[in-house]
């Protein structure tokens, strides 16, 4: 089945708990928690007070590390409760120990690829990898739209995690819809990452159906 992770990104702040709240109503699987230094991406938004408070809700977060030497705060993000942790492999020096590192603390571990970056490091390290994040736009702001050329890239990651015989999901992040969902998914999407599209519909509960049931 496919999983929709709405992005708190692209929540109302002064509402977060009412949003989480309502992520959790909508039948979402996962909350997408966005965080940004500012270095490794042109904005800054949330770090470990948020998502602990958020995580003491019972969802699931999802941690998506935008930063810069992220490993530097595994111990942290885990200790706040992220379920999953995902680092980019740009911004990773020691990438296969840093994914076993995320493993060890009881997280499902995630390696991000930015548009323009080929997953050519995939097969190095699909045995720790848990989640391998496909960003269908250049990270660092929501509400974008997504970017046609990266589709083609899930499609590569689905046949190296086979070529590997790995479990391991498939994540986009960037532009996802109703409109542009079944694309992903034919390519091999597992997870399915939504900011402002969910954020902004007028019946999120239906909105969760429709990525799930696309093909």
């Amino acid at each position: 089945m496919i999983k929709v992770a709405p992005s708190l990104l692209a929540a109302d702040p002064l509402k977060y708990g009412e949003e989480v709240a309502s992520v959790r109503a909508s039948g979402a699987d996962w909350l997408h928690f966005d965080v940004m230094d500012g270095l490794f991406v042109p904005n800054i938004s949330f770090g470990m007070g948020i998502l602990r408070a958020c995580a003491s809700t019972g969802v699931f977060c999802d941690a998506h590390l935008m930063i810069a030497d992220p490993e530097r705060y595994i111990d942290e993000f885990a200790a706040a409760g992220a379920k999953a942790i995902t680092v980019h492999a740009e911004a990773c020096t020691h990438l296969h120990r840093t994914l076993a590192h995320i493993r060890e603390k009881g997280c499902l571990a995630g390696v991000a690829f930015n548009p323009s970056t080929a997953p050519d490091c995939l097969p190095y390290v699909l045995t720790e990898a848990d989640i391998v994040l496909v960003m269908t736009v250049n990270p660092g702001f929501g509400g974008q739209k997504l970017i046609p050329a990266t589709v083609e890239k899930i499609g590569r990651v689905r046949e190296m995690i086979a070529a590997a015989g790995t479990k391991t999901l498939i994540e986009v992040d960037g532009g996802v819809d109703e409109k542009t969902a079944p694309a992903c998914v034919r390519q091999g999407a597992n997870v399915l990452v939504a900011g402002s599209a969910f954020f902004r519909a007028k019946d999120r509960e239906a909105f969760v159906r429709a990525l799930r049931e696309a093909e």
